[in-house]
């Protein structure tokens, strides 16, 4: 494909547009994966976190038509995610010496990684189709769209300090996605069949309450904890 020709572009235009559609949820991860650290760490970990998980996603882009297939994927990255919805959810700020910062910075970065290898199973599949076989093109979209995940991931982050409920409802999206997913897996659509999207959906409204409900819990628990 000629990159003078205007399907080349066209092409490139929808790699970006499916690639910031889909990377909504994404947002939320990083944002909330960001927000404990002092802001001078938090802009390094939202830069440094989107880059790296756009480079995954590049490879896993190539890759990901084959992985669907594989039984039990989906099941594991369900609960993975879970276990990161709960996570964000019920960590505490802490205190910000230089210890803490450095720690949580890779924590940070770490988090972001895990939760968009798992999110990302299904959304490469349609950058990958508007890429069309063509991998310089799918790298350059996938490259163009980091500034505009960042910007949105740091916008979310100002948005969740003056609006904490955001922080609960972007755990909740977590584990609606993990129920979702959980039901996806081929392991489970062999054995019990394809599932109507209204059982699906429930299974997404049980795993966001599962996340709220125990994030919550150990929340309220570490701060029980907590010296006054």
């Amino acid at each position: 494909m000629d990159f003078t020709s205007g399907a080349y572009w066209a092409a490139l235009g929808s790699i970006i547009l499916a690639n910031i559609v889909l990377s909504g949820d994404n947002a939320v991860v990083i944002a909330m994966a960001a927000r404990s650290l002092p802001p001078h760490q938090q802009k390094k970990a939202i830069f440094w976190g989107s880059a790296a998980a756009i480079v995954m996603r590049i490879i896993l882009t190539l890759i990901a038509v084959e992985m669907l297939k594989w039984p039990y994927l989906k099941i594991v990255g369900a609960l993975l995610l879970l276990y990161i919805g709960i996570s964000l959810l019920s960590e505490d700020d802490g205190d910000d010496d230089g210890h803490k910062e450095i720690g949580g910075m890779a924590a940070a970065i770490r988090t972001i990684l895990v939760a968009d290898l798992v999110m990302s199973l299904d959304n490469v599949l349609a950058v990958a189709a508007a890429a069309k076989g063509n991998t310089a093109l799918l790298i350059i979209g996938l490259a163009v769209s980091i500034p505009l995940i960042i910007f949105g991931s740091t916008l979310l982050l100002k948005v969740m300090e003056r609006f904490p409920i955001i922080i609960t409802l972007g755990a909740a999206l977590l584990g609606f996605l993990a129920g979702e997913m959980l039901l996806t897996d081929p392991a489970v659509v062999t054995r019990f069949g394809e599932q109507p999207h209204m059982v699906i959906n429930a299974a997404g409204v049980i795993g966001a309450a599962i996340v709220v409900a125990v994030g919550l819990w150990m929340q309220r628990r570490a701060r029980a904890k907590s010296p006054a």
